[in-house]
């Protein structure tokens, strides 16, 4: 796989070993930083935590050693052991207005009969029976925590014996307390915003807890919790009940199968560390962009110089001294800057040696290149003449050993014609071979004309008699396939001097070969011009002849052969016409072009010079 150029580049090593340089060093500070603060707060908080769980523990011991004592006070004193309903009750009434802690109040004398009740007319509490037994078993006996369908809350009852002056049991005292008041007096926390402490048996059933309604009837027996409790810690960070992330401690209550939990959401706890974490990245992302920044701008104001240098070295290999120069670097005087400025004094002194080379030697490239294309082009031209010439030595070699043969079969026809009386059949079979050797006869004049051409006999032209002599040829012709002749000639013309027959016969080829292209009718269109010098300003100006036609058009694949000899694209004919019309054209001094579209017709147009711009082979007069 080819990596792109750019990973290569100075620019990017630099960038690579300046971020990490500054970057990873910054990077493990950050990580540890914030593995310490993660530490050093969780260490704070579950030390906190542990800490209020040991108070509510040690609270909650001697709040219900105070409610076991205010039971066992109540059973010691004179108006339990009278058993008389007229003073236990306004007696335990002021007990339950001074302390708040106590729900209900039940008396219970011999074999457990009810003696008081201070909810009288409610039923009786679930584990009075078992409470009364154990109470006068153990003198005092705490019942587990259930729900008083009652009072729709989770309650406990406190049993203590009430005994007689003999010290027998007379009967029992009962003090019913509702878990919430454990909640209200003895485990509410202020641990921020989601701290919480609550109360749990040993199957992790909720006893006491903020949501009423979860007492008795959740448990955190599925959670994390549960097995920090009761099994291997967990950790330090563990899941609750909810399903969130909570740092918590536990205490057990002596004499009791009760468990105190104190917990806090995790996000809460670490919101000191979190927020580090986000400034530390942020410092570290800021720290990165600045330092590519920066790594970047040193790498360029270190390579950019280089890599102009580079590119200008690559100009002075290739000779362009004009670009090696070009582009100046801003003026520098480190090491740098002293090789810029010996590479560009190298440079001058290579240009101005080079300058005086070529003056010496006097010639450039481009005049170089421009003579190697005139030697091609005159290569071509004599190349193209030997071919000629060699197909003209042919044509006349042919030409002489038909032209004999072919004049004595043609007096031999004529005499037959008038010494013998032809019938209608017989007289139309020798039209038709009159007409073959006349046609042979053009041929071989073609062939002759274009073996042994005869130099042009120069007198003014006349445009428009020439026009209308070739006109006046062709018009029978026009006029049997209904073809549409215009044309237009220019008011002034350059002055020009030609063989008016050999430019009739031009003239003539062309507006013929337009006809046959033009069978079922169309337009044939003929002007005169004056036309610039080619190339503009390098002499007088031009005649420009066009000879259009509406017809197919010419194929591109064989446009560039209309000019070579025996090249035709009909059925019959010598191949000769074109090539002779170049032929005479090219004695004249013109030239002859073709301009083409399939289905837009084609324009043959002949450029003449005027009669100042001939060269020196046409200067004298070639008839004398």
């Amino acid at each position: 796989m080819v990596r792109p150029a750019w990973l290569k580049g100075l620019r990017f090593r630099v960038a690579v070993v300046f971020v990490l340089g500054s970057t990873i060093p910054l990077g493990v500070v950050g990580y540890f930083a914030v593995r310490t603060a993660d530490a050093v707060i969780a260490a704070i908080v579950t030390s906190q935590l542990e800490n209020v769980a040991a108070d509510k523990q040690e609270l909650l011991q001697r709040w219900m050693a105070e409610r076991k004592a205010d039971v066992a006070v109540l059973a010691r004193s004179a108006v339990m052991r009278s058993l008389d309903v007229a003073e236990i009750a306004p007696y335990l009434a002021l007990v339950g207005e001074q302390y708040r802690a106590y729900r209900r109040f039940l008396v219970l004398g011999p074999q457990g009969r009810t003696v008081y009740d201070s909810a009288e007319g409610q039923p009786r509490p679930a584990d009075d029976e078992a409470g009364y037994r154990e109470a006068v078993r153990h003198g005092t006996y705490v019942s587990p925590v259930h729900w008083d369908p009652s009072h729709g809350e989770a309650v406990f009852s406190i049993f203590e014996t009430i005994r007689d002056p003999r010290g027998e049991p007379a009967g029992v005292v009962c003090a019913v307390v509702d878990t919430q008041a454990i909640l209200a007096q003895v485990l509410n926390v202020s641990l921020g915003e989601t701290g919480e402490c609550y109360l749990v048996d040993g199957e992790g059933t909720f006893l006491a807890h903020k949501q009423p309604e979860r007492v008795l009837r959740d448990t955190i027996a599925r959670s994390e919790s549960f097995f920090n409790l009761f099994d291997e810690h967990v950790g330090p960070i563990y899941t609750d009940y909810r399903g969130i992330a909570v740092l918590g401690a536990f205490r057990r209550v002596a004499g009791m199968p009760w468990y105190v939990v104190v917990e806090q959401d995790r996000d809460e706890a670490f919101a000191s560390a979190d927020r580090l974490a986000w400034n530390i990245s942020a410092a570290v992302a800021a720290t990165v962009l600045v330092a590519i920044g920066l790594s970047w701008g040193l790498a360029s104001y270190v390579a950019s110089p280089i890599l102009a240098l580079s590119d200008a070295a690559d100009a002075l290999s290739q000779g362009d001294f004009a670009r090696a120069l070009a582009a100046a670097p801003r003026p520098r005087t480190d090491e740098i800057g002293v090789l810029d400025q010996a590479f560009r004094t190298m440079a001058n002194r290579l240009w101005e040696r080079q300058a005086r080379l070529q003056e010496k030697i006097g010639v450039t490239e481009e005049e170089l290149r421009k003579s190697e294309e005139k030697l091609r082009h005159t290569l071509e031209a004599a190349a193209r003449s030997e071919r000629l010439a060699a197909l003209g030595r042919l044509a006349a070699g042919v030409a002489h050993e038909i032209r004999t043969p072919l004049t004595s079969l043609k007096l031999f026809l004529q005499s037959i014609l008038e010494d013998i009386q032809l019938g209608p059949d017989q007289a139309e079979d020798f039209d038709v071979a009159m007409r073959q050797v006349r046609r042979m006869e053009a041929t071989i004049h073609h062939f002759l004309s274009f073996a042994r051409p005869q130099e042009p006999c120069l007198t003014e032209v006349n445009f428009p008699k020439l026009i209308d002599d070739a006109l006046l040829v062709v018009q029978p012709r026009a006029n049997q396939q209904e073809v549409e002749i215009e044309k237009r000639l220019a008011g002034v013309l350059p002055k020009v001097e030609g063989d008016v027959r050999q430019l009739g016969e031009v003239l003539v080829n062309l507006l013929v070969n337009a006809l046959e292209v033009m069978p079922d009718g169309g337009r044939l269109a003929i002007s005169v011009a004056p036309a610039p010098p080619e190339p503009p300003g390098t002499g007088p100006c031009r005649v420009r002849i066009d000879v259009s036609d509406s017809g197919p058009g010419i194929p591109e694949a064989v446009r560039h052969r209309l000019f070579e000899p025996f090249f035709t694209t009909k059925a019959s004919g010598s191949g000769l016409g074109l090539a002779i019309v170049q032929g005479t054209i090219d004695r004249h001094g013109g030239t002859i072009v073709v301009d083409s579209r399939p289905g837009q017709g084609a324009t043959f147009s002949i450029f003449l010079p005027a009669s100042d711009a001939r060269g020196p082979d046409h200067a004298e007069n070639p008839g004398g």
